[in-house]
């Protein structure tokens, strides 16, 4: 790209996608108008704002659903609960990667951690009278904050921006003394700031969910990508944290869209503590005749939903579980490849004056994973986004995340060649010569 596209230009684009403000817009909003302009600039833009896994599909979970296919199952409705293989070899995989014990009985297929979430958040705001109020800690992923608006649930968050380590406590303690939180939602690794809660925070969080009989929603979409670590070999330290330690009161989404590069196929797993799974909620049983937390998120929430999860892509999943847990494939060595290109493209954006907003994690300098975040001078997150756009780069701001900072979310998944980098260095030169305007 030679000339930065003309504000006038962005504003119309703008205009007929009905965004008022482009830092607000959802990712799929920004994905739009960035195909839009694209048409415009007669040129590709450089994608930096929806996830999409940027390494093939893992080739196990092909042919076991391409099998399943063949054997007639996309004929017949899947066993709501889940297929009995694809429980126990979940199982496992929690046992070899994250070190909890859950029964196969406990784990139950979504159609992505999307739905698990959004069902998740639903019960969790029916279980107690006076508890109707999801607590996120953010920054966290856009789509999460937007599922309790969608649903009319009362929500609140905070940015743990300010709030690491002892803080945390005492900021988890000012929303939940209130005794209005039905739950807490986060996610871990972070997205979009890649911060990595520590053992004492996590454990800071299951006691307050203890204290204070909140359910923890734990979202693991890129487990054992914490890549200052070596996670990848099952059943042997160090593992992936996690609240389980620490309570109960937990549920793990689990998702095979980023671990596995099985995005297109929409499916994860729900992973509910044993004692949760068999809690009885009167006020469940009152309004749906389910009383058990497990029970009734499958035969009511899941049912009226979807009426389970895809046959085939169970029999993807569970064969992509049993080989990571035998070591066949090691799905934390194909991820790396995400690391890599975090710091490259990071030294790029810093090469060109920008900064790293969320920079620390504790001590230690933030990972390089799937995404991280930058900003530029004094610029709102408004301005940023428009210029980003002008000069052919897509992104979402961090405003949309939750987040208190100004700045946007780098996600580096559609980074795949030299090209693409060498068309990043190129726009954020241009970017910079806006200066001049």
């Amino acid at each position: 790209m030679k000339q930065p596209i003309s504000q006038q230009v962005i504003q119309d684009i703008l205009d007929q996608h009905d965004i008022a403000d482009i830092s607000k817009a959802t990712i799929r909003q920004s994905v739009a108008v960035g195909a839009a302009l694209e048409k415009i600039a007669g040129e590709p833009f450089v994608h930096l704002e929806i996830g999409v896994p940027g390494i093939e599909a893992c080739p196990i979970g092909i042919d076991a659903q391409k099998e399943a296919l063949d054997r007639g199952v996309a004929s017949v409705y899947p066993v709501i609960s889940g297929l009995p293989e694809l429980k126990q070899n979940a199982s496992q995989f929690v046992k070899a990667f994250i070190d909890i014990d859950v029964p196969a009985q406990c784990i139950v297929p979504t159609v992505g951690s999307m739905q698990g979430s959004f069902n998740l958040i639903l019960e969790c705001s029916q279980l107690q009278p006076g508890k109707d109020t999801i607590l996120y800690i953010c920054p966290g992923f856009p789509a999460h904050g937007r599922q309790p608006d969608v649903l009319g649930i009362k929500n609140v968050i905070f940015d743990i921006y300010e709030y690491r380590a002892g803080r945390l406590r005492d900021k988890l303690e000012e929303f939940m003394s209130k005794g209005n939180i039905a739950a807490i939602l986060y996610s871990n690794p972070n997205n979009p700031a890649w911060i990595c809660l520590t053992e004492e925070e996590l454990q800071i969080i299951g006691d307050c969910a203890n204290k204070y009989d909140v359910i923890v929603l734990e979202d693991m979409a890129y487990l054992c990508m914490d890549f200052r670590k070596d996670m990848s070999r099952p059943f042997e330290p160090p593992f992936q944290p996690t609240v389980a330690r620490y309570t109960d009161n937990y549920v793990i989404t689990l998702s095979a869209s980023k671990i596995f590069s099985y995005a297109g196929e929409r499916i994860a797993v729900a992973v509910i503590s044993d004692k949760l799974y068999h809690r009885e909620y009167p006020e469940l049983r009152r309004r749906y005749g389910i009383g058990g937390f497990g029970d009734n998120y499958i035969l009511t929430y899941l049912y009226v939903a979807s009426s389970g999860t895809s046959h085939s892509a169970q029999y993807a999943l569970a064969a992509m579980f049993k080989a990571a847990v035998e070591g066949r494939y090691n799905f934390v060595g194909e991820l790396r490849e995400y690391g890599r290109r975090s710091e490259r493209s990071r030294d790029i954006f810093e090469k060109h004056g920008f900064h790293l907003v969320y920079d620390k994690d504790m001590d230690q300098t933030i990972g390089d994973g799937f995404f991280y975040t930058v900003g530029y001078g004094n610029l709102d997150n408004n301005s940023l986004m428009v210029r980003l756009m002008r000069c052919g780069i897509n992104a979402i701001a961090l405003n949309t995340t939750g987040s208190g900072q100004s700045g946007i979310r780098v996600c580096v998944s559609r980074l795949l060649t030299d090209e693409d980098f060498q068309a990043l260095d190129e726009r954020l030169q241009l970017f910079v010569e806006l200066d001049k305007e």
